[in-house]
């Protein structure tokens, strides 16, 4: 009885225990439950904001255009803001945004209280891919202007030519500004409308987006262009604090010009957009500098290049035209005569004689016409700076040899 009583004791205990233990493993899961639900619950989203102040997600948001001759006054009254409210808000936008600058077309947001109201609070105006301007009629009317943000992505573009370099980077949708940064850095080298089927380029870049939008072209790290079966490096390379872009041997990519097409002158005239014409007596744009020389002066290349046009033009007397790439276009007018040799389609090297001072066309005296064009465009002679030729000098050339190793096969490689 003894022994049954002992028994029954141990039982007990064992029993007991397994429940205790039970119960606190039971607890300890619900606990965990709890705190994982609690957790759950009060975990809450951070609220987008946009154009520096607005939580855009508690809005709802109507998107337009701004419609040709569309006062903004009409189009915030159509949006349910009072003649008040638009009128201080054009006050306060005195010294921020010059209202009269909103282009039709832009773009535009109106943010709408998710209520039963439903007032408008926000009206954002987009000047540009890039800017804004906000009028908030929230509680009280307030403007103010800002950027969004711009991402930098680093990029990579090669292509066959079939047609163009332009029509290229369309079908394979890149940002053709990227051609524009090309013709530049290979002014000299290559002509961008003189590519042939089977060229090819490659290069490594830098890419602004705003809103997955691109909006220019940023740093080039790298190209390689293989031109009527030519290759054509541009390597950039920092020397004397100047970053510039160089050939596979250290030759620069670029190459000056002459300051003057004369060696000994004056200049008489100079650039103008309203110049009284000494024979005319009007008033009209004189885009060129005139050097006054007597007759027979040598008239000097200022560039290499390929003579494309030859003739007696007018007013402007004999007259040649250079094209020394594919931004670059120099004039030459009033000639008496032209060096020997020169024709159409000629190639002519810097400090060539290509003609020689006269008084041909519209002249009141023996002198030189000179003019320079930039992309089609006359510029002023006497502006234009010249761009460094010097080559990567001794000293640099290891250092320039690293970078130009790094580079190369990072163009070949694609990153």
């Amino acid at each position: 009885m003894k022994q049954k009583t002992i028994l029954s004791s141990l039982l007990l205990i064992i029993f007991g225990a397994f429940l205790t233990q039970s119960c606190k493993n039971l607890k300890s899961s619900d606990n965990v439950d709890e705190e994982a639900i609690l957790a759950e619950e009060i975990h809450i989203p951070e609220p987008k904001i946009d154009y520096d102040r607005i939580m855009i997600d508690s809005f709802e948001i109507l998107e337009g255009n701004i419609k040709r001759d569309q006062p903004l006054s009409i189009l915030l009254g159509n949006l349910g803001v009072s003649n008040s409210a638009i009128n201080e808000a054009v006050i306060k936008s005195q010294g921020i945004f010059n209202l009269r600058k909103i282009q039709s077309g832009r773009p535009y947001l109106a943010f709408f209280k998710s209520d039963s109201v439903h007032n408008i609070d926000y009206f954002v105006y987009e000047h540009s891919p890039l800017e804004y301007l906000v009028f908030q009629f929230k509680d009280s009317v307030d403007v103010w202007t800002g950027q969004k943000q711009v991402d930098t992505v680093n990029s990579f573009f090669a292509a066959s030519i079939e047609s163009s370099l332009w029509n290229s980077m369309i079908e394979k949708d890149a940002n053709p500004m990227l051609a524009i940064e090309l013709s530049e850095i290979y002014a000299w080298s290559i002509d961008f409308f003189g590519l042939q089927q089977g060229d090819s380029l490659r290069v490594i870049y830098d890419e602004y987006f705003v809103d997955s939008t691109s909006i220019g072209i940023g740093k080039i790290y790298g190209a390689y262009f293989n031109h009527m079966n030519a290759n054509f490096w541009a390597i950039p390379f920092e020397q004397d604090s100047v970053l510039d872009f160089y050939e596979e041997d250290g030759k620069s990519l670029r190459k000056a010009f002459l300051k003057a097409p004369l060696r000994f002158s004056r200049i008489s005239s100079r650039f103008s957009n309203s110049r009284l014409h000494p024979i005319l007596k009007i008033r009209r744009p004189h885009h060129g500098v005139d050097y006054a020389a007597p007759v027979g002066t040598p008239v000097n290349a200022i560039g290499d290049g390929v003579v494309i046009q030859k003739e007696y033009n007018g007013g402007a007397g004999y007259m040649l035209k250079i094209k020394h790439n594919s931004v670059y276009t120099t004039a030459y007018l009033h000639l008496s005569k032209y060096g020997e040799g020169i024709k159409m389609g000629s190639y002519v090297k810097q400090g060539q004689v290509i003609g020689y001072v006269g008084s041909s066309g519209l002249s009141t005296g023996p002198h030189l016409d000179f003019r320079f064009y930039k992309n089609g465009a006359a510029i002023d002679p006497l502006k234009v700076e010249a761009p460094p030729v010097s080559p990567v000098r001794e000293e640099n050339m290891e250092n320039f040899n690293e970078v130009k190793i790094r580079v190369m096969n990072e163009v070949r490689r694609g990153k």
